[in-house]
């Protein structure tokens, strides 16, 4: 091991290990993480909305430098708020926001006991779910599209036509798949990376483990790796 992974290596051990926990280890965007909320990080945790929407300020964050497309992410409450009210529940969150003006949108979403991806590519007019337990998101998708279209109305005075755009639950030959009841979070977290870097998924579940931990360093120090 290098000295640099070996101090990394016991920090991240460390987050886990030592304080209380209610201990801040990171702040930005508006959030807080504790270290009760880094602890979901841990082999088999389950990743909480404080660790999901934090990783997803981070991927914004790279977004704005050169060579990468431009992100916005909603929060992980967004989806159950426009399923249970429609556009005009949630019409305030972009408030001073166009989200047309960006490449991708990341869509995070929380079914309950289990978390999933979906991803407006506005440069190729593609809705995409990405789930992985491999089941279909054809409703959610369609469910966004009509979300996408009264923004478009609402804040820009613009028709989009539906029929150009393409909606697509990813299948299990598509995408890795989690093999375990617990890693979805993860999933999501690298789904949004990777795409958000236009890179295909190459990443298999052997990579969940050290995923687990390079994100415990990365969201203390704010930073992607």
């Amino acid at each position: 091991l290098n000295p640099l992974f070996q101090a990394m290596e016991s920090e991240i051990s460390a987050a886990f290990d030592s304080g209380e926990p209610e201990d801040i280890l990171s702040r930005a965007f508006k959030l807080t993480v504790t270290r009760e909320d880094i602890c979901t990080l841990q082999p088999l945790g389950w990743l909480n909305d404080r660790i999901m929407n934090f990783y997803m300020g981070l991927l914004v964050e790279r977004s704005k430098k050169e060579g990468y497309p431009a992100v916005y992410a909603f929060n992980t409450f967004f989806y159950s708020k426009l399923s249970s009210t429609s556009h005009k529940g949630v019409k305030k969150w972009t408030k001073g926001v166009d989200i047309f003006e960006h490449d991708v949108i990341l869509v995070p979403i929380h079914l309950r006991i289990h978390w999933t991806l979906l991803v407006i590519d506005l440069r190729e007019k593609t809705i995409k779910y990405f789930d992985s337990l491999g089941q279909k998101g054809d409703h959610i998708c369609r469910t966004v599209l009509k979300y996408l279209e009264e923004e478009s109305r609402e804040k820009r005075n613009i028709e989009l036509t539906a029929s150009e755009w393409t909606l697509h639950s990813m299948g299990t030959e598509e995408i890795p798949q989690q093999n375990n009841g617990s890693d979805c979070g993860v999933f999501v977290c690298k789904f949004a990376d990777f795409i958000s870097r236009d890179k295909p998924i190459i990443f298999t579940p052997e990579h969940m483990p050290y995923f687990r931990r390079k994100m415990v360093w990365e969201i203390i120090h704010q930073q992607l790796l």
